[in-house]
């Protein structure tokens, strides 16, 4: 379980209660997420690299089930491509092709605009750091309509936005599109100003062989917002995956 900005392994409560009696469920706080952390980007490949260990210690021998939500789609996804033999099946929680050439076509301007604003203010906030730089991440958190508890919320979260943008610890360079090559479940919220995917990328997954598409009256933070039914959908792909498999 790998949960995205402005998170912590917390996201993922409900869920670990919900599957915890058939699953086992490993889940941790990303690198330089955690409060006593000091102030450091966190390179691509550095977070990788982390992800392959927890895989590796705690399922030794074993494929596991990736269970992502915004940056965890970005990085559980990279991981996936790079080390597919650890990966048996994904679950992408409201980002799938986000940047893309035809994601981007369905922004339009308006849409683009928003996510530049949101993206280089995070970015910025990283940059600045102190009690500036964190009034500035939890008053993005508030406008976005957050659920996440804000006293948890720093601006050291927000280095993968300074990796994008600015182009820190290496940047973001060497991505490689994601096409899942093992079943996978995409889960997202459909009342938000914009998408963090395209419609031909949903479709063309839902046509896939025990690949399903689900839509959930709810925002960004899809897990906390619809938590029983995400949860039911969850429940339902994994023991319907299961027995195909």
């Amino acid at each position: 379980m790998i949960h995205g900005y402005p998170d912590t392994h917390r996201l993922w409560d409900g869920q670990v209660a919900a599957l915890g009696e058939r699953y086992r469920c490993v889940r941790f706080t990303l690198p330089g997420f955690d409060r006593s952390q000091g102030k450091r980007a966190h390179s691509l490949e550095e977070v990788i690299e982390l992800i392959r260990r927890i895989v590796e210690q705690a399922c030794a021998g074993e494929r596991v089930v990736l269970l992502l939500h915004d940056w965890g789609c970005f990085f559980g996804y990279q991981f996936a491509i790079r080390h597919p033999d650890l990966v048996e099946r994904v679950i992408g929680v409201d980002v799938g092709d986000a940047g893309s050439r035809r994601n981007l076509a369905e922004l339009g301007v308006k849409g683009k605009f928003l996510v530049l604003a949101y993206q280089l203010w995070l970015a910025t906030a990283w940059r600045i750091g102190g009690v500036i730089g964190d009034v500035m991440a939890r008053g993005m958190a508030r406008a976005l309509r957050c659920p996440t508890d804000p006293r948890s919320i720093h601006s050291r979260m927000g280095y993968p936005y300074a990796l994008r943008w600015f182009g820190v610890a290496g940047g973001l360079k060497n991505l490689r599109t994601f096409e899942p090559h093992t079943p996978m479940l995409f889960i997202y919220g459909e009342r938000k100003p914009f998408m963090f995917h395209s419609r031909a990328w949903a479709e063309r997954l839902a046509a896939r062989p025990q690949s399903r598409v689900v839509g959930l009256s709810t925002g960004h933070w899809v897990m906390i917002g619809r938590e029983r039914e995400f949860n039911d959908a969850l429940s339902a792909w994994l023991r319907a995956s299961e027995s195909q498999t």
